[in-house]
C-alpha cells in the first residue's frame, strides 16, 4: 500500500505552510527540539552508546515530522542545526577529557564545524555545509568506539592520518547526500520506509 496521500499531507505542512509571525516556534519545533536535547544527554554518562542515541535521535525529525501534527516546523535546515548544537556541545563536553591526538583533533574539528554553522547561518546556502562539514561528529564516534572496545588500540601518527582521512571520506559523502544532492530532501520518514520495504521486496 502507498502513502502518497499521507506524506503529501506532511511535506505540504512543512514546506509550504505560511509562518506565523505571531509565534516564535510551533509546538511540533518545541516537541521535537526536546526530543533532541533529550536524546542528546546519555553522551554524558555512556560517550559510544550515547552518540549512537544522538545520532539516531538526529535523524528521527523524519520520523516525527510525519507522526506529529502541531503546527509543522519553519526553516526546518536553521532548526536542525541549532538543535545540532546540543549534541555537540555534549560530544566536546566528553571529549575534552580526552588526551594526545584525540582531544586535539576533537576540539580542532568542533572550532572547524563551528565556523561553517555561522556561514550558513549568515548566508542561508546548504552549499556552505559541505565546506564545513561535521567531520567532528564521525571522529568522536571512532573515538569512543575505539576507547569502548579496543582500549589498548595505539594510534600511531600514522594511523590517525589514515583514520581521520577515511572518516573525513565517509562524512563527506553523507554531507553529499545531504546538501550536495539533496536526495533526502523529498522523502518522509513514510516514504522512506516504503522504499526500504519495496528495495527488499524486490529481492525474494
Amino acid at each position: 500500500m502507498r502513502l502518497v496521500g499521507v506524506s503529501d499531507a506532511i511535506r505540504f505542512r512543512v514546506s509550504t505552510q505560511p509562518p506565523d509571525q505571531s509565534q516564535l516556534m510551533t509546538a511540533e519545533q518545541i516537541v521535537i527540539g526536546l526530543i533532541r536535547i533529550a536524546g542528546s544527554l546519555p553522551v554524558l554518562r555512556w560517550a559510544f552508546a550515547g552518540a549512537l542515541i544522538a545520532i539516531i535521535v538526529d535523524f528521527s525529525d523524519l520520523f516525527w515530522m510525519g507522526f506529529l501534527d502541531l503546527g509543522g516546523l519553519k526553516n526546518y535546515q536553521s532548526f536542525d542545526k541549532f538543535a545540532d548544537l546540543v549534541y555537540m556541545f555534549a560530544f566536546i563536553w566528553v571529549a575534552n577529557k580526552w588526551t594526545g591526538s584525540d582531544r586535539s583533533i576533537a576540539l580542532w574539528l568542533f572550532g572547524f564545524r563551528m565556523i561553517g554553522l555561522v556561514a550558513f547561518e549568515i548566508t542561508e546556502a546548504r552549499p556552505v555545509l559541505l565546506m564545513f562539514p561535521n567531520v567532528f561528529e564521525f571522529w568522536f564516534v571512532f573515538v569512543a568506539l575505539r576507547k569502548h572496545y579496543y582500549p589498548r588500540y595505539e594510534m600511531t601518527r600514522d594511523s590517525v592520518i589514515r583514520w581521520f582521512a577515511a572518516i573525513s571520506v565517509l562524512k563527506l559523502g553523507q554531507e553529499w547526500v545531504l546538501h550536495g544532492g539533496r536526495y533526502l530532501d523529498s522523502f518522509t520518514f513514510f516514504e522512506a520506509v516504503e522504499a526500504i520495504w519495496d528495495f527488499l521486496a524486490f529481492w525474494p
